[in-house]
């Protein structure tokens, strides 16, 4: 992870120049439709702040964080707001958020630190909370680009999250990728819901 982490560090504006205009209205607007009024969503590994930025003009409280120094510092410009530098790992929030928005960005964990991540994260959730994360569709795990990556398909992944028990997948659906030439890039696009279980 620290090398993925060095990757951001180093190649911080060219990373922001591609991803900070990519338009995820559709994507970002099916998951506010499942929160309630009044919600709290929590940016895991917020990027540039584009979904940030989109999600406060939309009247949403949110809180933001980023394992990169340079983007944090980056998005926190950009979106008005304060964005905490943390690496994934460090989540300690109970039941506090409606929604985790996780954004091509716990994808770059290998399987052994993700599972315990994403069980932070449902235990950060309220009951009900929804998660949107997304991952490059296949079963490829290990570096590529100079950074590390964990692919899944909805098998896969279903396989991989069965014994948090409170977690369901609510809904999932394939995309291209919207940056300009590499559509032919796919993405597997996840809803997981936190069961309301006594």
């Amino acid at each position: 992870m620290s090398e993925t982490l060095d990757y951001y560090e180093k190649n911080a504006n060219e990373f922001i120049e591609n991803t900070r205009n990519v338009n995820m209205h559709v994507i970002q607007d099916r998951f506010l439709d499942l929160l309630p009024s009044n919600c709290i969503i929590l940016d895991f590994g917020c990027g540039s702040g584009r979904d940030t930025k989109y999600f406060v003009e939309n009247g949403i409280q949110v809180e933001a964080v980023d394992g990169a120094k340079r983007i944090c510092e980056y998005a926190r410009k950009y979106t008005g707001i304060r964005v905490k530098q943390m690496r994934f790992q460090d989540l300690k929030a109970m039941n506090r958020y409606d929604g985790i928005w996780a954004c091509s960005s716990i994808l770059h964990l290998p399987k052994s630190e993700l599972l315990p991540v994403i069980r932070k994260m449902c235990d950060s959730l309220k009951k009900n909370g929804i998660i949107y994360t997304s991952f490059k569709y296949g079963n490829y795990e290990g570096k590529r680009n100079e950074r590390y990556f964990t692919d899944f398909t909805k098998e896969t992944f279903m396989a991989f999250i069965e014994e948090i028990s409170e977690l369901m997948i609510e809904d999932y659906w394939i995309t291209s990728d919207v940056r300009p030439g590499r559509n032919d890039e796919k993405w597997l696009n996840l809803i997981l819901r936190k069961l309301d279980i006594c």
